[in-house]
């Protein structure tokens, strides 16, 4: 499909820059299987579910991922940003670099306090490989639970960057860009449907006989790479790594044998269920990397509702909704979003999707 189908204008003053508080006091715009549109609030979400449907969760946990250092070559140094959106080892991460033009495989980085580093605040790593799109791969000096430290001591939180080109990031981020229940390490993008939730909501989703299931996708900064091929067919996804367990597989068959319905709360968790899932419906136990990349005509598998966010133009995420809800349905959902004041994006409000059949 060409990719000019999933553009869309959306004015600046949409791009919401903080999360909206209390969190669950964001707007819900509901997307019915014909088309309707309902403006609702995310504290509705209860009584827009059913008893016996089963709420799928990202339980991944971001960490300080953006790091700034001084990139040394000989007497030659240059300043460099690192954003690190895949682990591969205990001491190794991809990362998507700036300007990637300045590195070369052997080069020497120091990162830390923006690269005005102390010794007890130090992080070397070296360019081990370079790859296409400004990624390389960084093997540090430190390893496993040494490097998890030295990363929360000088790392930053890796805002999307519609939002780091507004504003710098602030402690309070360390707390606004990540879910209540965020517990496995590994994410450098946060699950932004979870970030609405709060235990007050929880409770209400308890009480209303809706289950509560985790599964775990370590997001990548590849989320926030544009589509730069004319058509869907040339775009190449970057690969997430993630885990269903074999308890949360068969809860969510359960639920669909007694006629719940499976929520994704994101699109992560969606790409995952769908990851998970085989052809005739069963969620299986998963491990490993997906890159899976959905767009219109796919016949999704595992999940009947999808909680998410509003998306970028031209992303392969708003492609994915189209995909669950129609692209006519979606692109007049963001028309009326637009026009009715939601908030966009990651800090942004939210939208309920009910699955369009095919």
């Amino acid at each position: 499909m060409k990719v000019d189908l999933f553009d869309f204008e959306l004015p600046e003053e949409r791009i919401a820059l903080r999360p909206a508080e209390p969190r669950d006091a964001a707007r819900l715009l509901v997307v019915r299987q014909d088309g309707e549109l309902e403006d609702r609030s995310v504290r509705d979400l209860p009584g827009l579910l059913r008893a016996g449907d089963a709420l799928v969760f990202n339980d991944t946990k971001v960490i300080p991922a953006q790091l700034r250092g001084i990139r040394h070559r000989g007497e030659a140094t240059a300043a460099v940003d690192a954003t690190l959106h895949m682990r591969t080892a205990p001491d190794r991460w991809l990362a998507f670099m700036r300007p990637a033009k300045r590195l070369q495989v052997g080069d020497r980085i120091r990162f830390g306090h923006d690269g005005e580093v102390c010794f007890l605040g130090k992080l070397d790593a070296t360019v081990l490989d370079k790859r296409e799109a400004g990624e390389v791969l960084l093997g540090f000096e430190l390893s496993g639970a040494y490097l998890d430290e030295a990363l929360q001591a000088v790392g930053h939180i890796p805002l999307p960057p519609y939002i780091a080109s507004k504003r710098d990031d602030d402690e309070r981020d360390r707390t606004d860009y990540q879910t209540v229940y965020a517990r496995e390490e590994g994410a450098v993008a946060a699950p932004t449907a979870g970030l609405h939730f709060t235990p007050e909501l929880f409770a209400a989703l308890d009480r209303a006989g809706i289950e509560r299931h985790f599964v775990t996708l370590h997001v990548g900064a590849g989320t926030f790479l544009p589509v730069k091929a004319e058509d869907t067919a040339d775009h190449n996804m970057h690969a997430e790594t993630g885990t269903v367990s074999a308890g949360t597989a068969a809860a969510l068959n359960a639920a669909h044998a007694r006629g719940g319905r499976v929520v994704a709360v994101g699109t992560t968790s969606l790409r995952l269920l769908e990851s998970a899932t085989s052809e005739d419906g069963t969620v299986g136990a998963w491990s490993g990397a997906t890159s899976i990349f959905i767009t219109p005509g796919y016949r999704f598998r595992a999940v009947d509702v999808l909680m998410t966010n509003f998306h970028l133009p031209r992303s392969t995420l708003f492609m994915l909704v189209s995909a669950f809800s129609g692209l006519d349905t979606m692109r007049a959902a963001y028309a009326h979003a637009i026009e009715s004041g939601y908030r966009f994006y990651s800090y942004g409000d939210a939208g309920l999707l009910f699955r369009k059949e095919l």
